[in-house]
């Protein structure tokens, strides 16, 4: 059940944006507006980040440093390749401390690989919990990205963004097995989301099953089990965990 933040369709219409925005990078030359261009135009994860490298070494001081690694983060995240998501994610950090996006795919990453067997598990979880609280508390007075974008999409913009940051903290306490912090954090993200993620349904039931509340855990998975748009691997954890929750009432019986 992984999310990417953000598509780089999204940040190419960033990008269209910032010639409107006398605060947002500029491009110095028609061989730098080639090579930002190739990040965006890329046509696989694999051909994106090649693009990313391509532009910070041939324009080192290039204003879109930021923005070119959070797309490589991101393509990296769409392999599914942690490690090289972690680095450029935190290469984002550097050039741009409040970039919000790069600490959820952080948060989210470290709360999904970290173990219990694990011998650096607090240490991962800790950074887990502190990027996704930073992500949240930024949120909060965020700025439109563009000058041109419609203001109640951006408040429901920030809304889900948000939830991915109550999700992450969902599933750092679902490791740390406080299921009922689990539980309080994976029902914020629902309730303040603009568009529900249904994988955050599926997570809440998992977390209503390991406390013993079946019905709980029925009624969260019904809405994404009667969706048939839902996302196959996602309605498969959740059939999965319906199982659990009807195996789990049976034997209260």
């Amino acid at each position: 059940m992984k999310r990417v933040f953000a598509g780089a369709a999204a940040l190419a219409l960033a990008a269209a944006g910032f010639a409107q925005d006398p605060k947002q990078p500029k491009i110095k030359s028609p061989k730098e507006q080639e090579a930002v261009m190739a990040v965006f135009n890329a046509a696989d994860s694999d051909t994106r980040i090649a693009a990313v490298e391509n532009l910070l070494t041939k324009f080192v001081d290039t204003e879109f440093k930021a923005v070119a690694l959070q797309v490589a983060a991101m393509a990296a995240q769409e392999k599914n390749d942690f490690e090289k998501m972690v680095i450029y994610a935190e290469r984002t950090l550097e050039a741009d401390p409040k970039n919000f996006h790069a600490m959820l795919m952080l948060a989210s990453g470290f709360a999904q690989r970290t173990r219990e067997t694990d011998l650096d598990k607090e240490e991962k979880l800790n950074r887990a919990e502190k990027f996704a609280k930073d992500a949240i508390e930024i949120l909060k007075t965020a700025p439109k990205p563009r000058p041109d974008l419609d203001e109640a999409q951006w408040q429901g913009a920030k809304k889900d963004i948000t939830a991915q940051g109550y999700e992450a903290l969902g599933m750092t306490a679902m490791v740390r097995k406080k299921y009922d912090d689990a539980i309080t954090n994976f029902k914020t993200a629902i309730e303040g989301a603009a568009t529900q993620d249904p994988a955050t349904r599926v997570r809440l039931a998992s977390a209503y099953n390991q406390t013993g509340k079946f019905d709980e855990a029925l009624a969260a998975l019904e809405p994404v089990l009667a969706d048939q748009n839902v996302n196959q691997v996602v309605r498969q954890f959740a059939g999965q965990e319906k199982v659990k929750a009807a195996m789990g009432k049976a034997q209260k019986k």
